[in-house]
């Protein structure tokens, strides 16, 4: 193993020497985040190149109406499951996990089977679906179950789109998600003219897919690499594909930092509609919004998703904003950029 990562490294050395131009190459998933910080990769690189992170974790995009909305419903008596992750978001009133503390019933669920089963004995119960493709047919199956749902599920290649259109966001390469990829499989990418490996979660995955994409700037190539095939196959899993266009229709969808991009949101279909909490709690849902007031925040957690800045480049970033007392979604979820960079990098300095 130690002969292949200094194989690795040292092909990385000479082409990025060949290559002569400083490079931004984005992973897009938070796992890979972790992979890179947790291994010291970026430590690791060539002098030009540059790892950046993108909006790949789930919690971190979620939209802040989203967060105020599932807050509002806990606060007017309705039951409401979340993920882990998620409960601790700052709302601009208050974070799920606040609102628990002032007596809303805010259940934390690890797995979708438990909202599942809490829905049985509390039949109002709300599930906050978040999350990428990799979350949502596991959310699908949930309702098809009878679970309420409210859905702020989105789907990862408009984001891609959205970055590449955005002329301040240089990029050169994408490492894609793997968890994603195992849902969607790898033809989706065909579709962006940039050099893209799908890459695995250990430490060597990454620095597979970095040497894989500096071979094709090398060689002027714009394709796509499977380096996850013992996961991810080119047709993705069509079980779950098929579940998800099943539940699901493709909406526009606000993003954090992202804004709003077409086509990039899960909205629940008609057919079950009961299942729905946008529809069954229509009226209140509008209120909310109604009574949402933006608070202000030196957060720049928006900034970091898009690449734009680092994580330690935040004002709040180790002073009035660490995981124990989280300013911004970057710092909350353990996929989070800024999360990340205080664990694994701010801490061993």
């Amino acid at each position: 193993m130690k002969t292949e990562i200094k194989k690795l490294l040292k092909s990385i050395q000479i082409k990025a020497q060949k290559i002569g131009r400083p490079l931004r190459l984005m992973e897009l998933c938070g796992t890979h985040s972790q992979t890179i910080a947790q291994n010291g990769i970026k430590s690791l690189m060539p002098d030009n190149i540059r790892l950046v992170s993108g909006p790949g974790c789930p919690v971190c995009v979620t939209a802040q109406k989203d967060i105020d909305i599932m807050v509002g419903l806990a606060l007017a008596g309705i039951p409401v499951a979340v993920y882990g992750d998620a409960v601790q978001v700052p709302g601009n009133l208050m974070s799920l996990e606040e609102a628990g503390r002032k007596g809303a019933e805010v259940y934390i669920v690890y797995d979708i089977t438990e909202a599942v089963k809490i829905a049985q004995k509390k039949p109002q119960l709300v599930f906050f679906g978040l999350g990428f493709e990799t979350t949502t047919g596991m959310t699908a199956w949930a309702i098809k179950q009878g679970l309420m749902v409210y859905s702020a599920h989105k789907l990862f290649p408009p984001a891609m789109k959205a970055l590449l259109a955005n002329k301040k966001i240089k990029v050169d390469g994408f490492i894609d998600p793997g968890h994603v990829s195992v849902i969607i499989g790898v033809d989706v990418y065909c579709q962006f003219p940039i050099p893209q490996v799908v890459a695995g979660f250990e430490g060597k995955d990454v620095l597979i897919a970095i040497e894989k994409l500096l071979t094709q700037i090398l060689n002027k190539e714009r394709k796509v690499e499977n380096a996850y095939q013992r996961l991810v196959k080119k047709e993705g899993n069509l079980k779950a594909q098929k579940l998800i266009q099943e539940v699901f229709k493709v909406a526009d969808a606000d993003w954090r930092g992202l804004g709003k991009i077409k086509k990039s949101g899960l909205k629940i279909r008609s057919k079950y509609q009961q299942q729905d909490a946008e529809v069954v709690h229509k009226k209140l849902i509008q209120k909310i919004k109604k009574e949402i007031k933006i608070k202000p925040s030196a957060c720049q957690c928006g900034l970091v998703l898009q690449g734009l800045v680092e994580a330690k480049q935040c004002p709040l970033f180790g002073r009035s904003c660490t995981p124990d007392n989280p300013q911004g979604a970057c710092m909350v979820s353990v996929e989070g950029s800024c999360n990340v960079e205080f664990r694994y990098v701010q801490n061993n300095k």
